[in-house]
C-alpha cells in the first residue's frame, strides 16, 4: 500500500469541500486582552473574537502571578501520575474549591474536559453491569468517545426533546442502570437544556444525571457554578463535569460527584490513572481563578450584557445571527467556501480574527461563525467589528436574513 497516497488522499478530500482548516499563528499579549500579534503574514495586531477565554481570565493578573509563583517556587513539571509521584497539594485544594463550587462532596481534575467526559463515562459504564445510556443527539465528542469506549447499549434522544427521553426510558428495563448524559450549555448554537425537567425523569425512571457544564461553568450563578447553579438544580444532579479551560482560563477538565463515586472514578478511569497529572503552574493559575470567579459576580453581568450588545447590533444590520440564550453568538454563513472567505477577509482586511465552523462540528449546510463577545469587548471594538462585518458580507454577497432550514 502506498500510505502517503492515502494520507494525501485524506486531505484532499477534506480540502475538495472547502473545509480544510488553516491554524492562525497568533501571540497572544498579556494584558492587552482580546489582543493578539497575527505573525502569518508579517506582525499585526489583530483583535480575536472567538476565543473560549470567555472572561479573559488568562490574562487576569492574579491569575498570572498565581502561575508564576507555583513554577518558581514548585517547578515546570508535575514528575509523573497522580498515582506515582504527581500529585502535590495544589491538586487537593482545587478539587476542593471545586466541589465546594457545584455543592458536592467531592471533585477530581483531570488534564483537560475531553479526557474527563471521555475517562469517566467510560468507567461508568463499566463499573456499572449491564447499563444503559442515554445520551442526547448533540453532545460532544468527547461524551461520544466516552460511551462508545464503555461497550454499554446507549439510546440516543432528540436535542432537548422530553417526550422522546421519556418514551426511551419508559421502554428501558426497570432493573438496568441508566445514566442521561447531557449538557447544560450547547456551544455552537448556544441553547440551554431543561435540566429541572430531565432530572424529574432520571428520578421517574431510576437513572443517574451526567451533566456536562464546560460552556457553562465560571459564566452562570451567582458564583459560576454554571446554569445547574442558576436553575438551583445542582444537587438533583449525580455528576457535574466542567473544564478549567474555557471561563476560568487555563486548562484541565474535572468531574464533581459524591465521595464515592469520585473515588470510583479516581480507581478505575485508565484516562486518569496512566496519565501525568497537571504540573504546579497550571494548578495555581486554575485555583485563583476558581476563587476569584466565585466572587466576581459583576464579570459574569458585564459578560452577558456584551453577548446581547452584540446580537442586538447583528439582528439591527440585518445580519443572520441565529437565535441563541446565552452568551454564544452564532452567525449563519451555511458554506464551508464562503465562510472562509469570510474569516479570511476579516483577517487580512480588518484586523479581525474569527475562526468559520464547519462539518463535522456543525451540520453541512449550517457553517457559521461563532462569536464570543467578553467583558473586554467594549464599544469601540463592538463598532469596528460591526464595520467590518458588514463590508465583508456586502463584498462577498451573502444573504442577509437567517434561515432555520438552511
Amino acid at each position: 500500500m502506498d500510505y502517503e497516497a492515502r494520507f494525501e488522499q485524506a486531505v484532499a478530500s477534506v480540502r475538495d469541500e472547502g473545509r480544510y482548516r488553516v491554524f492562525a499563528n497568533l501571540e497572544r499579549i498579556a494584558g492587552r486582552f482580546p489582543h493578539a500579534i497575527n505573525h502569518g503574514a508579517g506582525k499585526r495586531d489583530v483583535v480575536v473574537w472567538c476565543s473560549n477565554d470567555y472572561l479573559g481570565q488568562s490574562q487576569n493578573p492574579l491569575v498570572v502571578e498565581a502561575g508564576v509563583k507555583a513554577l518558581q517556587v514548585m517547578g515546570a513539571g508535575s514528575g509523573g501520575t497522580r498515582n506515582i509521584s504527581g500529585t502535590h497539594r495544589l491538586h487537593g485544594e482545587l478539587e476542593a474549591e471545586l466541589a465546594d463550587l457545584h455543592g458536592k462532596e467531592a471533585a477530581l481534575v483531570f488534564t483537560s474536559g475531553y479526557v474527563s467526559n471521555s475517562a469517566t463515562l467510560s468507567t461508568l459504564g463499566k463499573i456499572l453491569p449491564d447499563a444503559l445510556i442515554f445520551t442526547d443527539e448533540l453532545n460532544h465528542a468527547s461524551m461520544i468517545e466516552g460511551i462508545r469506549f464503555s461497550r454499554c447499549e446507549k439510546r440516543i434522544f432528540r436535542h432537548n426533546d422530553l417526550e422522546h427521553l421519556e418514551t426511551l426510558l419508559k421502554y428501558a428495563e426497570p432493573e438496568r442502570p441508566k445514566i442521561i448524559a447531557f449538557e447544560s450549555v450547547y456551544s455552537m448554537d448556544g441553547d440551554i437544556a431543561p435540566i429541572a425537567a430531565i432530572c424529574d425523569l432520571a428520578d421517574k425512571y431510576g437513572a443517574m444525571t451526567y451533566l456536562d457544564e464546560v460552556h457553562a461553568v465560571g459564566l452562570y450563578g451567582l458564583r459560576g457554578g454554571g446554569i445547574s447553579e442558576r436553575d438551583g438544580v445542582a444537587g438533583r444532579l449525580t455528576v457535574i463535569e466542567g473544564t478549567l479551560a474555557k471561563a476560568f482560563g487555563c486548562m484541565g477538565g474535572y468531574i464533581a460527584g459524591s465521595s464515592a463515586l469520585v473515588d470510583a472514578i479516581r480507581s478505575h478511569a485508565s484516562g486518569f490513572i496512566f496519565t501525568s497529572s497537571q504540573p504546579p503552574a497550571t494548578m495555581a493559575a486554575a485555583l485563583a481563578s476558581v476563587r476569584y470567579l466565585k466572587a466576581h459576580h459583576e464579570l459574569r453581568i458585564k459578560h452577558q450584557e456584551r453577548a446581547a450588545e452584540l446580537k442586538k447590533r447583528l439582528a439591527r444590520a440585518g445580519l443572520p445571527v441565529m437565535e441563541s440564550e446565552t452568551h454564544i453568538v452564532p452567525l449563519l454563513v451555511g458554506c464551508p467556501v464562503k465562510a472562509k472567505q469570510v474569516t479570511d477577509m476579516l483577517m487580512e482586511e480588518h484586523g479581525i480574527y474569527v475562526q468559520p465552523i464547519n462539518f463535522p462540528t456543525v451540520p453541512r449546510g449550517t457553517e457559521r461563525l461563532r462569536l464570543t463577545p467578553t467583558p473586554f469587548h467594549d464599544d469601540c471594538l463592538m463598532d469596528d467589528f460591526m464595520k467590518a462585518i458588514v463590508d465583508v458580507w456586502r463584498k462577498i454577497g451573502l444573504d442577509r436574513e437567517y434561515r432555520q432550514a438552511a
